[in-house]
């Protein structure tokens, strides 16, 4: 019963890490040994220039990350004491990759990345008598099976110049109260 005990906490433990893995980017500041990758950046250029990044993971949406950044900007404008803020240059970059993996479940073995340890062979009946499928050997064209998934992460940045005052008629032009207000109930902070 200990060990059984002991097991489980064990697989409670490794869940709740790999489910810290796999959740989208939450409104946070970027900081490089953060347990969820990615988040917003600014730099001031002069007194009412800024440059505000938000950097999402590749569960986040593209649609999320523009909002976060939004968000950020807002609440930079507000913090500087001005009361509005206008977008210029404003980009969404789209980092992907494939990745590909010829044999998925076991290509994270035990020692896969120095060229040893333990991989699969099987013998089955093909037809023609038994057959083998190994790996790394015998390896026949026909029974390969390669995994391939794109990885798609999004990153959004624009500089702002911030106003006081009433804002100034444009499309560009955003009230930085009605942003936090509008945006802030649907922003997912980290846990803890």
């Amino acid at each position: 019963m200990k060990r059984f005990v002991l097991t489980a906490a064990a697989v409670a433990a490794l869940g709740a890490g790999l489910a810290a893995c796999q959740t989208a980017t939450p409104y946070q500041p970027a900081a490089p040994h953060a347990v969820q990758t990615g988040g917003y950046s600014d730099f001031q250029i002069d007194a009412t220039h800024w440059r505000v990044t938000f950097s999402g993971n590749s569960m986040t949406s593209r649609e999320t990350v523009e909002k976060y950044l939004l968000y950020r900007a807002a609440e930079l404008t507000l913090a500087q004491g001005f009361d509005w803020f206008e977008t210029a240059d404003r980009r969404t970059e789209r980092h992907s990759r494939l990745v590909a993996d010829p044999d998925p479940f076991y290509a994270s073995g035990f020692g896969m990345t120095y060229g040893w340890g333990w991989r699969p062979y099987w013998r089955y009946y093909g037809g023609f008598g038994w057959r083998s499928w190994d790996p790394w050997f015998g390896d026949p064209f026909w029974a390969r099976s390669v995994n391939i998934q794109e990885i798609t992460r999004y990153e959004a940045s624009t500089e702002i110049v911030m106003g006081k005052g009433a804002s100034p008629q444009g499309v560009r032009v955003f009230d930085a109260r009605d942003v936090t207000a509008h945006i802030g109930p649907s922003i997912v902070r980290p846990a803890g």
